[in-house]
């Protein structure tokens, strides 16, 4: 999403407080000569001044606290960071006169879904703390708008997201992430329940193009679905990454994890009118080019 925003001309500022951080990532960044604040989101003064001193056209909020099953157990902290972070964050960005924040949430705020594929107006019944702190960050946008008319905000509800820059060894790694290094590695590939799990896997890219279009669309205080309508099993991801990797290895079933739901596919057809917006990796080629960008990391 950076490189794209430089790419395209954009002065561009990272906030971050670096406690998880992606090597990938920061090397990126220092090869692009973006500017690198270590601030944390809940720290309203550091981040007031920030945005006082920058006066941004708008802000992409992405920074949260996004594992579920350590959500689970840490349930106050996933609350703390993910929605008084954010409100922090739309506390700073009214009192610097943004225009408009990108809320990067989660089709975790759906919980268990009633009908397939979602779209924007299911009910929203998160079964995670992760899920909840989300939900809460959209309320925050939402109550700031109604009651003191700004700042404008899009909110954006990603699927499951995966694309090279995620640290395997994270927690937080997506399971695509994961399955490739198990493969490349020669190692076991995890399925936590019977793998009849289903997900919308949307690559980073396509996650990058849909938050570049929000920050100009003619649409705001709007809520949109990131992801690309497909569904794909875990069993089914499996096979594939080892196809893509033309490598067999072990699979090994855990028991499932708690805070995890049975089904997730998105409806996008509100984001194609909103934004102009259409994903165009498919997963077999974002598999290619995830196993391409490991197999240089390695070299």
């Amino acid at each position: 999403m950076v490189a794209k925003l430089v790419r395209q001309g954009h002065e561009v500022t990272v906030v971050d407080n670096l406690s998880r951080p992606s090597p990938r990532g920061l090397a990126t960044l220092k090869q692009l000569n973006v500017n690198l604040l270590k601030a944390d989101i809940t720290d309203y003064a550091t981040i007031h001044e920030a945005l006082r001193r920058l006066r941004p056209d708008a802000v992409v909020h992405a920074a949260a606290l996004i594992d579920v099953a350590e959500s689970v157990e840490e349930p106050h902290t996933y609350m703390h960071v993910n929605a008084e972070g954010t409100a922090a964050v739309a506390r700073a960005a009214i009192s610097a006169d943004v225009r408009r924040v990108i809320y990067l949430s989660s089709a975790a705020v759906y919980g268990v879904p009633k009908y397939l594929p979602v779209d924007e107006g299911h009910p929203t019944k998160p079964i995670s703390p992760y899920g909840a702190s989300k939900l809460a960050g959209e309320l925050v946008l939402e109550s700031l708008m109604g009651s003191l008319g700004k700042p404008e905000y899009v909110t954006l509800r990603l699927f499951n997201v995966y694309g090279p820059g995620q640290n395997p060894s994270s927690p937080y790694s997506g399971v695509i992430t994961k399955f490739i290094h198990a493969v490349t590695g020669g190692k076991e590939i995890v399925i936590y329940g019977d793998g009849e799990q289903s997900r919308d896997f949307i690559h980073v890219e396509d996650v990058a193009e849909a938050v570049i279009k929000a920050r100009t669309a003619t649409e705001a205080c709007v809520t949109l679905n990131i992801g690309t309508g497909t569904r794909t099993t875990i069993n089914e991801l499996a096979k594939l990454v080892m196809g893509v990797a033309e490598k067999e290895v072990p699979v090994k079933y855990a028991p499932p994890r708690k805070g995890d739901i049975r089904h997730s596919v998105a409806s996008i057809e509100k984001a194609r009118k909103v934004l102009g917006w259409e994903p165009r990796v498919g997963l077999i080629e974002g598999l290619r080019t995830l196993l391409e960008a490991v197999d240089t990391q390695c070299k």
